[in-house]
């Protein structure tokens, strides 16, 4: 044998090595989907606990103990939510109610788009019949589509089911519990093992906390500039549509254009100028733009530090695991990821390719 062939044993063990690695990873991955529910709501609780955990150190520090401090900080969250859903809910009630005016005229602009759509089927059915029969014979239904992408875009409606009831109780148990749970994580390691787990954990800990806190204020400043925006244009329902940009502003580079559908869909009983509508786009996506790339590295500063290519393999990837739940979710997941490669000696490459 020469010197530079491998040996057949060493072969057969990295291949060995390499099939029980993909192995692993399409288990974790059917896991991460049919688990979507369990998994949400686990990680959604984690970020909303690392989120309010200051505020329990400043009632600890007002001598309020920890347990009490928690239940105050997860029932004034709670009340919060509340009423923020109570006032959105009759938003969307009365949207509801005015739902005919809005879907006649979504109906005209969609018969008038499949008309078009069906001209060019009978251009292409004179070159090919056949195919223009099957294609035509196999279009999905209006409504189906609909209920599909809805159940999408929430992950599931047991899922929905999960974050409502089991988060609040996730997140006291989380932050009332706090240095036990942080002591037995230590624990699961090996002694020499348990100070860079720390280190990683404190600076997952402040990634996330600094995230979250700097996308929230982002989040607020975008509901409030394109309420106003809208409010100016005389739009009916300024402050729900206003919402619903800013809660899309959560998800990067796709929320700025999904932002633009709401808008279009309200101001289709008003407008039906090209220009009009090109107008309102443009505005939407230099709010976003200015809130994500001058507001947002402000507030967040440098700790997340990803490049646009990690993000965007992301929010595909992690979209088409969890739907809408996923594009929430996708930074906060993808920024812990790089700080465990960070933190790993093995992984330093995986971090740095995945830094900007």
């Amino acid at each position: 044998m020469s010197a530079t062939e491998t040996p057949p044993s060493l072969v057969r063990l990295t291949v060995s090595s390499f099939s029980a690695r993909v192995i692993a990873g399409a288990i974790i991955l059917l896991f991460l989907y049919y688990a979507a529910g369990v998994v949400i709501t686990l990680l959604f609780s984690i970020l909303l606990a690392y989120f309010l955990d200051p505020a329990v150190e400043f009632l600890e520090r007002l001598r309020l103990p920890r347990t009490l401090g928690a239940m105050v900080t997860v029932l004034i969250l709670t009340a919060v939510l509340a009423a923020v859903g109570y006032g959105l809910w009759t938003r969307a009630a009365d949207f509801a109610a005015d739902w005919p005016k809005y879907g006649s005229v979504l109906q005209q602009v969609t018969a008038g788009v499949r008309g078009k759509i069906k001209g060019i089927e009978g251009q292409v059915s004179q070159i090919a019949p056949a195919e223009g029969a099957a294609s035509g014979s196999t279009s999905p239904s209006g409504p189906g589509v609909v209920h599909t992408l809805i159940l999408r875009g929430i992950g599931s409606l047991y899922a929905l089911f999960l974050e409502v009831t089991f988060m609040p109780f996730l997140v006291f148990f989380m932050l009332a519990e706090k240095r036990q749970v942080w002591h037995g994580t230590l624990q699961l390691f090996p002694a020499s093992r348990r100070t860079p787990v720390k280190e990683t954990l404190e600076d997952v800990r402040d990634v996330l906390r600094d995230y979250l806190a700097g996308m929230t204020v982002v989040t607020l400043l975008v509901i409030t500039a394109s309420s106003l925006f809208f409010w100016a244009l005389g739009m009916e329902f300024p402050i729900l549509t206003g919402i619903v940009s800013g809660l899309l502003n959560m998800v990067p580079y796709i929320g700025a254009v999904l932002a633009w559908l709401p808008a279009f869909v309200i101001a289709l009983a008003k407008w039906s100028n090209v220009g009009q509508f090109a107008f309102i786009a443009a505005v939407l996506t230099a709010i976003h733009l200015l809130g994500l790339n001058l507001v947002a590295p402000k507030l967040v500063g440098h700790r997340v530090r990803l490049n646009a290519v990690a993000i965007t393999i992301s929010l595909l990837f992690w979209g088409w695991v969890w739907g809408g739940m996923g594009l929430v979710l996708a930074i906060p997941i993808t920024a812990t990821l790089r700080v465990i490669c960070d933190h790993t000696e093995s992984w330093k490459p995986i971090g740095r390719w995945l830094s900007d």
